[in-house]
């Protein structure tokens, strides 16, 4: 997108956030927390909603710059004028929505789960635009810059931090609790996984093609990639060393932990527990809804990945390599020169392997297979959105009881009638 397009997108963005919050609101369960505070001023004074909203993001701005001092620049000012909109928004989507206020529990949880929907798209569409961050997103950035604390944590304190305030006030205002209820906790859970979500299902722009893919559609590629993806115990790393071996290749496997871990400033032992797995792709979600929010931090293990990405990119842009699982099948799927390879086994001979190497019993083998499995496979679904191991994203699928020297050969021959089609492609056209 350009300047103009994306200034856009934050102005529609922007606006359907404010619906969100009216939505939320109007449904009388507790607003987002974000709004908690202003909304039970609100309700306690003669001001809107949105003036209300207005004053407390200066109060959110003012701190930053106490917190931020040189460090606030140009952009942090930005929030001034958007707070403005943001306050003048909330107020009209509020008239717009009238006197309307659902009496029954179950309309109520609907209002509120719509509501949740409508922010989570417009907390979405302001991150793809890159263009401000709103003063309570800011104010969390702002923390995590100066006292170097996580982000998802920081959120998450400065949430609940919120919540509890607003929850006091009206206490101490009304005397009875208000706007802080079932609905504060929903939405706070919500909106950032909406946010996540869409970001993977609904991309407003298309990832940039990788140096290997590019490299390979100008004729510059300077050789084969073999990629491997492989089940637990059937000898994927092995495998891959040896075709890297009587190839001449270079290998990659654990080789890439250190450039992972350069890139993203996590430990090497923090990357290698987390690269490849994954434990429940809905549960990550909930934890790291937060970073919905962060238009310039990625969730650890998304960072990860991202990095991951992109160190795969630049060793299969050099040619000539072997590179062992991290979804690098996918990742190379547009470089006309990698040829992606899925070894397995029957599951009796990975476990009788595994309990030869590893000393286990048969059932830590069983137990062990199973779970990398699960892991690797829910990995691999979640930043891919396919099957893992699943014949049709492979060019080759073999089983490692064949044999190395076997493998050696298919892996040949497929990249022999790979050449042979290619050149066949090009006397054609």
């Amino acid at each position: 997108m350009n300047k103009a397009q994306r200034y856009l997108v934050f102005l529609v963005g922007l606006f359907v956030n404010s619906l969100g919050v009216s939505v939320i609101t109007k449904a009388d369960l507790g607003t987002s927390p974000i709004s908690s505070i202003p909304y039970v001023l609100s309700l306690n004074f003669p001001f809107s909603l949105g003036a209300f909203t207005v004053v407390f993001s200066f109060l959110l701005i003012a701190i930053q710059l106490g917190i931020l001092r040189r460090n606030f620049k140009a952009e942090h000012a930005l929030q001034i004028p958007v707070s403005f909109l943001f306050g003048i928004f909330i107020d009209l989507t509020m008239a717009m929505l009238g006197d309307f206020v659902p009496t029954l529990y179950p309309f109520k949880l609907l209002f509120l789960l719509v509501g949740c929907v409508i922010l989570g798209v417009g907390v979405y569409m302001e991150v793809v635009a890159d263009v401000a961050m709103l003063p309570g997103e800011s104010f969390v950035r702002a923390v995590c810059t100066t006292w170097k604390t996580e982000f998802g944590l920081t959120k998450i304190c400065f949430d609940v931090s919120l919540a509890v305030i607003a929850a006091v006030l009206s206490l101490v205002l009304a005397h009875r609790l208000q706007g802080v209820r079932e609905g504060t906790i929903l939405a706070a859970l919500l909106v950032g996984f909406l946010a996540r979500l869409l970001g993977r299902l609904l991309p407003f722009t298309k990832p940039k093609a990788s140096p290997a893919a590019a490299s390979s559609q100008d004729g510059g590629q300077p050789g084969w990639v073999i990629s491997i993806g492989r089940q637990f115990g059937s000898g994927g790393r092995e495998i891959g060393k040896y075709l890297a071996d009587q190839l001449g290749f270079a290998f990659y496997d654990k080789e890439l932990i250190g450039e992972i871990a350069g890139i993203t400033g996590y430990s090497e032992d923090y990357v290698q527990k987390r690269e490849e797995s994954m434990t429940n792709s809905l549960l990550y979600d909930l934890v790291n809804q937060m970073y919905g929010h962060a238009a310039h931090q990625s969730a650890p293990k998304d960072a990860i990945f991202q990095a991951q990405s992109a160190v795969i990119r630049d060793c299969a842009a050099k040619g000539r390599c072997v590179i062992v699982g991290r979804c690098s099948d996918y990742i190379l799927r547009d470089d006309a020169r990698c040829l992606s390879l899925f070894l397995h086994a029957p599951l009796a001979w990975r476990v009788q392997r595994k309990m030869a190497a590893e000393h286990w019993t048969q059932a830590q083998a069983r137990s062990e297979i199973a779970k990398t499995d699960k892991r690797r496979g829910d990995n691999y679904r979640y930043y891919t959105r396919q099957i893992w191991g699943h014949a049709d994203h492979y060019d080759l699928c073999v089983d490692t009881r064949l044999g190395k020297e076997y493998i050696l050969q298919a892996v040949r021959q497929a990249m022999a009638q790979r050449e042979r089609l290619a050149a066949q492609g090009q006397a054609g056209g």
